[in-house]
């Protein structure tokens, strides 16, 4: 009985969030379902190579274990401008003066191997096999291949050549892609985050990390072919359209570090507003409803004191708690789970990722594989937040897209929360 609920659940699953997307299509009679098939399909193929190959298994073990070095550089370098403010990655100061500067690092070391075409060609090998396996256009293969490696900021340059012919399907593929998706240099962040110091569970939580990326591309374009089918005649050609190249390695490392700057202000900005938000929201509801009503004692009961209170998070994880046991999260663990979920979905991930290391150090989970399930399930863009970045990075591209991306947003927005649920599914149930 045990074996075939094992089986069951993570189909049951798939098959829930499928109909979920073929609910809110905005045109149901023409959906291509090859491509629904080929996309599941294709993630199933990857999640087996990546976590039962060996081969495949030991490569992006070697790439987590690289960034885990990176992060280690890193660390360094901030001790050496920072003094004791960064010499504990867990200490009062750990994150501003540890975490961010890894960002920043990474993202002068991403834009080397951009440079050295080492990214381009990596990207160029996904968008091939997106667009052989799927039939995407060549823009959607690219797009959603270049949002694996650099994120929803960078991707859409990729593909800026082919952005005023794009049609709305297209446009909604990019920015799903973009939301489905974390960039390198968050990635490594939520590495020494997860990893709480320890350099063997921050190498298995990088392994993660990058497999949920990986997985999550063709989810992304499953959900977004759903949700706005392609109506018009496209063209399937790959063509692959350089980004205009820099001045040598040091001017690509002086605009990589200038942008991982301003993507750090941007991190440790938000994480400052969004957190006292949350504090502001829990206070307001816990003394307001939860006070008046007594709910606060009941949802202290119940919960066996994992919530102390009926407030903002604690409703979070109940509207979100469905789909939390929907990606495979024991009962026990579904509350606390949905309250992450409701975060990322309405702040976002990184207030998430730290909630969860907050959770996971304090022995909150009833199920040891719980942490890991929510891993896969946050690593993507998928908040409010992101629909401004995407409207406002992409516009800034080509103005003449606006309509389209503004029309698109709040789908593409579901269409990535569904794929990083997909990839959560069907990367933990082989695990």
């Amino acid at each position: 009985m045990d074996i075939v609920l094992v089986i069951l659940r993570p189909v049951l699953g798939i098959g829930l969030l499928l109909l979920f997307c073929y609910s809110l299509s905005e045109r149901k009679d023409k959906i291509r379902w090859s491509l629904v098939a080929y996309g599941v399909v294709l993630q199933i193929l990857l999640a087996v190579l990546i976590l039962k190959v060996p081969f495949a298994h030991g490569a992006i073990r070697s790439v987590s274990q690289l960034f885990n070095a990176l992060v280690g550089f890193s660390n360094e370098s901030a001790a050496f401008v920072f003094g004791t403010l960064a010499s504990d990655s867990r200490g009062t100061y750990g994150f501003a003066f540890t975490v961010l500067p890894t960002i920043i690092f990474f993202s002068a070391f991403s834009a080397i191997l951009y440079y050295l075409r080492v990214l381009p060609c990596l990207v160029y090998a996904f968008a091939w096999m997106l667009n052989r396996t799927l039939r995407l256009t060549g823009a959607e293969s690219l797009a959603s291949a270049a949002n694996i490696f650099v994120g929803q900021t960078e991707a859409p340059l990729v593909v800026k050549p082919y952005l005023k012919s794009m049609n709305r399907s297209e446009i909604m593929a990019l920015m799903t892609g973009g939301m489905a998706t974390i960039a390198g240099g968050v990635l490594v962040a939520y590495m020494a985050i997860l990893g709480g110091g320890d350099e063997a569970s921050s190498i298995v939580f990088g392994q993660h990390l990058l497999t949920a990326s990986i997985l999550s591309a063709p989810a992304a374009m499953v959900a977004s072919k759903m949700l706005l089918p392609q109506t018009e005649p496209v063209s399937e050609k790959l063509v692959f359209l350089e980004v205009a190249g820099s001045g040598g390695i040091l001017d690509a490392a002086t605009k990589g570090t200038t942008d991982g700057i301003k993507l750090a202000l941007n991190v440790g900005g938000m994480l400052l507003a969004f957190t006292a938000l949350v504090a502001v929201a829990n206070w307001a509801v816990a003394n307001g409803v939860g006070k008046w009503t007594g709910l606060n004692d009941w949802v202290f009961a119940i919960t066996d004191g994992r919530f102390r209170e009926f407030n903002f998070s604690f409703l979070a994880g109940v509207l979100c708690a469905p789909f939390a046991w929907v990606i495979g999260v024991s009962w026990g663990d579904c509350l606390i789970v949905g309250q992450l979920l409701g975060e990322r979905l309405v702040l976002n991930e990184f207030i998430s990722y730290l909630n969860l290391a907050k959770y996971q150090e304090s022995g909150a989970f009833m199920d040891p594989k719980t942490p890991i399930i929510a891993t896969y399930a946050l690593c993507g863009f998928a908040n409010l937040t992101s629909i401004g970045i995407q409207v406002g990075g992409i516009s800034a591209l080509e103005k003449s897209q606006r309509p389209n991306l503004l029309k698109c947003a709040f789908k593409a927005l579901l269409g990535g929360m569904i794929a990083c649920y997909m990839t959560a599914i069907i990367a933990t149930s082989m695990l």
